[in-house]
């Protein structure tokens, strides 16, 4: 038996070698926008579900998979990755002075066997400037994040509370996904 991650996330692939998992991470062929139009609560988890079950379909069948995905989430729109500086920009502007959420759903899949799981966390922006927008862009952190910014990278000035869990923002549940792997898979992380 084997874990897999259904990701390429160089964040994800750090929080689980951070707690000793040991795995190996494959990356989905998901073409996500099949989930469209799904209700916010079924959005990540649905996603999740579907990487993690793309992924199980070439590995053997005792093996453990893990599938993750995050959306930023405010007033009720998506705010996606930043297409451009300018994408960017007015996502940062939007998160500035607001509190928004972060949800992360997880899936964990072995033969027939899934589990999922939805975290939503509370992220309060403090109001920032342009010239703050402006040289964060700068360091291209934004790009390739859910609402063009990274919780444990630069961003991490501008993040004045958390209500909720920090690893889910950064874009994996850890300590839901070592209770899943151990209620329901006989699989202690520790």
């Amino acid at each position: 038996m084997a874990i897999y991650l259904a990701s390429q996330s160089p964040r994800r692939r750090e929080i689980l070698k951070n707690v000793g998992l040991d795995f190996k991470a494959l990356t989905s062929g998901v073409d996500e926008s099949f989930a469209d139009g799904l209700p916010l609560t079924k959005l990540t988890t649905t996603l999740a579900l579907a990487k993690a079950d793309d992924v199980a379909s070439r590995v053997a069948a005792d093996d453990i998979v893990i599938g993750a995905d995050t959306i930023v989430v405010l007033d009720g729109n998506i705010l996606g990755k930043p297409r451009d500086e300018s994408d960017a920009f007015a996502m940062l502007t939007l998160l500035s002075g607001n509190t928004h959420e972060v949800h992360t759903g997880l899936a964990v899949v072995r033969g027939e066997q899934r589990v999922t799981h939805l975290s939503v966390s509370r992220v309060t922006f403090k109001e920032l400037t342009s010239a703050q927008i402006e040289r964060y862009i700068a360091t291209d952190e934004p790009y390739d994040k859910a609402g063009g910014y990274a919780a444990q990278g630069v961003a991490s000035l501008f993040i004045e509370r958390i209500d909720g869990d920090f690893f889910s923002v950064m874009g994996l549940p850890v300590a839901a996904l070592g209770d899943i792997l151990a209620r329901d898979f006989g699989y202690p992380v520790l």
